[in-house]
């Protein structure tokens, strides 16, 4: 027997695996449907022996307990068409690493998914495009038209991704830890998966289908499966297949561990994405399900889509333990809460759930805020950019002082005229956009001065007197204030309204109701933010690493700085190349490296003078029990990787997506232009902190964040 590489870890899995009656069912049909597809004898990818050891009958059976006969039959097709596909392109595409093959195999896939069932489709070529054909038939007529497109995004994600890990093995490229959570989500298919669970289930109401708390439910559901197949698929997948994107490696890479440490790594991370959907599903669902005024059988639908996840969980790690495609010959006995006892019969230890998860869950509600941690120590960063500054710099900075005066924001406690010079936003504008007239930078350094004051408000104001209400009514009035078509405004009563409806006015004088909507979405986007920050303030939780860094993007107003580049492109470049992955890619990796940075500079101002739990630093010394300066060192590693993989798309994967889309010469030097931009934004906001008062300890000393104004600014009355 070949030897495991490493000891499967003992998961975290409080939910006993539940089993569908239908199972034979479901297993007979698949078999027969999968012959009747072409996908066994002759396919040269499958034999039949091949398929009854996969036993994908009993992977729906797991983890879809409580549908009915025909619904698990049908899903099971959905999965033998799925694992079938991954297969099939490893063996035609992957193992020849041949791209454009690859890539003409995948165009012709959404052919086979139209929103109306009336087009037509082609004739199939291959089993993939005929099982498709007939599933997508089968399938959407009891479906919504959201749900139809919903799924139809989540495949053509899990397929077009493919060709992502087939450039990464073309290059012998290992992906960074962060980069490697996003593509996995896509490539690895657990959306797709959550899509068939609302098949079974319930399909969640169209009002909420796209809020942060249904989202992070699917995020984190997609992320423990991922993980989980990754310790189970090592030997497979790396071993045998060549693969290069399985989590273990990544993080024994990313590390320069063991593979036993990075195995035992992952699924420490698995753990906390399992913590992360308990808390959603325990406190974001609820409150969201009152915000909209959800009805009961609105609310039932959710739960009952909440449950199916978790049905897929437990079911999922008891298929792997079963399953012959995977490694778990030592994979370590496990009980369920109650019910039969068997191998595998999924769930967990009673004690060992205490004695490790209870306290991984604890410690993050443990942190001792405004401890002392002194100067923040800044390491040697690695910037391939030379920042430029505007000419028009020091004109801009007595404007801005003027204009937040006349807005009222240095009126109400929360800043003065000495905080805000010790900010000096227009240094960051003139950084960020060297090329800008005066007009655009003083609207550029009064946008950052608007966001990092509405940054600073939201916790001194709401934070310090745990007014959680407040703060939504507040974040709620500041979407009011940005009308899209022609709506009436409200009318502001204190310095953020006024300020936000002075720069919305302005900003989108020229602008189509889409492109408002798209930059008034961007700016919701950061204000509930702020909320969730206070949502884990008041509960001194500090987050999980995963779910901190995609927040994080949105707390540092990276979607509002991103749209307001991207307004000047105009019509050249198409919404489809802003919407690819790489481009998605690119423009990720410089938000990280720049909200990483903001919390290397910012970790003394936070932790020690704010009390603040929202910093990389502090979330990875929580979730690997380790010193400051060693998660300094993490930390720093990630931003660098970060860089570089900016620094990669730029040169290798986006020249890819011009071919692929047929740009235009006009339309690939824009997005030349918008590469430059995104580099003027790092070495501009790297530059900025260097140089500004406010993260540095004399200033802190001098002005320390944690005080309430004399006269707390003026609230919108509830009602």
């Amino acid at each position: 027997m070949t030897q495991q590489p490493f000891e499967l870890p003992h998961f975290y899995m409080p939910y006993p695996a539940r089993l569908n009656p239908h199972v034979d069912e479901a297993r007979a049909h698949s078999t027969a449907w999968a012959r009747e597809m072409g996908m066994l004898e002759g396919s040269g990818i499958w034999e039949q022996s091949d398929l009854d050891a996969h036993d994908y009958g009993l992977l729906c059976a797991y983890t879809h307990p409580d549908c009915d006969g025909p619904a698990l039959s049908l899903i099971t097709d959905w999965y033998v068409w799925v694992f079938f596909f991954d297969d099939h392109f490893l063996e035609i595409f992957k193992r020849t690493q041949d791209r454009a093959g690859g890539k003409a195999y995948l165009d012709r896939l959404p052919l086979f998914m139209p929103m109306d069932l009336s087009t037509p489709m082609p004739e199939p070529q291959n089993p993939v495009e005929a099982g498709l054909a007939d599933l997508w038939t089968r399938t959407v007529p009891s479906m919504s038209a959201g749900w139809r497109r919903r799924f139809a995004v989540a495949t053509e994600h899990l397929l077009n991704e493919s060709l992502w890990e087939l450039s990464n093995i073309n290059e012998g490229r290992i992906a960074n830890p962060v980069e490697y959570i996003e593509m996995r989500r896509k490539v690895g298919g657990a959306p797709w998966s959550a899509g068939l669970v609302e098949y079974a289930t319930a399909e969640v109401p169209a009002a909420v289908a796209g809020s942060r708390p249904l989202r992070v439910l699917m995020e984190t559901f997609s992320d423990a499966v991922h993980l989980r197949n990754d310790l189970f698929s090592y030997q497979r997948e790396v071993e045998d297949e060549g693969e290069l994107s399985n989590g273990v490696l990544v993080l024994e890479t990313f590390f320069d561990c063991t593979t036993q440490e990075a195995a035992d790594t992952v699924n420490d991370v698995l753990t906390s994405r399992l913590h992360q959907f308990e808390h959603t599903a325990f406190t974001e669902v609820p409150a969201l399900a009152l915000e909209n005024g959800l009805t009961p059988d609105e609310v039932t639908a959710v739960a009952k889509y909440t449950q199916g996840l978790q049905d897929w969980q437990s079911g999922g790690h008891e298929w792997h333990m079963r399953s012959s495609r995977y490694m778990n010959a030592r994979a370590r006995p496990t009980k369920p809460w109650q019910g039969p006892t068997g191998p595998g019969t999924a769930a967990c230890d009673v004690g060992a759930l205490l004695a490790s998860a209870g306290a991984e869950r604890l410690r993050a509600y443990t942190h001792v805020p405004y401890q002392k941690v002194g100067p923040s120590l800044l390491p040697d960063f690695h910037m391939p950019f030379q920042v430029e500054l505007s000419p028009h710099l020091a004109e801009a900075r007595p404007r801005l002082t003027e204009w937040a005066h006349r807005m009222g924001i240095l009126e109400e406690g929360v800043w003065d005229e000495d905080k805000l010079a010790a900010c000096d936003l227009p240094l960051c504008a003139a950084g960020l956009d060297p090329d800008a007239t005066p007009e655009a930078l003083d609207l550029s350094s009064q946008w950052l001065a608007w966001g990092t004051y509405g940054d600073d408000y939201y916790p001194l104001v709401f934070g310090h007197r745990r007014d959680l209400a407040a703060a939504r009514l507040t974040t709620r009035r500041l979407s009011d204030c940005m009308p899209v078509d022609g709506e009436e405004t409200v009318v502001p009563v204190n310095g953020m309204e006024r300020a936000l409806v002075d720069l919305w006015r302005r900003t989108t004088a020229g602008m189509t109701p889409d492109q408002r909507r798209t930059l008034k979405g961007a700016v919701d986007v950061m204000t509930e933010s702020w909320v969730w920050e206070l949502s884990n303030q008041l509960q001194n939780r500090i987050p999980d690493p995963v779910d901190y860094l995609e927040m994080r993007r949105s707390t540092f107003g990276s979607d509002l700085t991103l749209s307001l580049c991207r307004m000047g492109h105009g019509p050249a470049v198409p919404p489809e190349v802003y919407r690819s992955g790489p481009v998605r890619s690119l423009e990720n990796a410089a938000i990280d490296y720049a909200c990483l940075l903001n919390d290397v500079f910012s970790y003394q101002k936070e932790i020690e003078y704010e009390g603040e739990i929202h910093n990389a630093i502090l979330v990875v010394q929580n979730f690997f029990g380790i010193d400051y300066p060693t998660a300094l060192g993490v930390v720093h590693d990630l931003m660098t990787q970060r860089m570089q993989q900016f620094e990669h798309v730029a040169e290798h994967e986006l020249p890819i997506v011009y071919d692929d889309f047929g740009l235009s010469e006009k339309s690939r030097e824009v997005m030349r232009s918008y590469v430059g931009d995104l580099r003027n934004w790092m070495a501009g906001i790297l530059n900025w902190h260097r140089e500004v008062d406010r993260y540095k300890a004399d200033h802190l000393a001098r002005r320390a964040h944690g005080f309430l104004p004399e006269r707390p600014p003026a609230l919108p009355l509830v009602g």
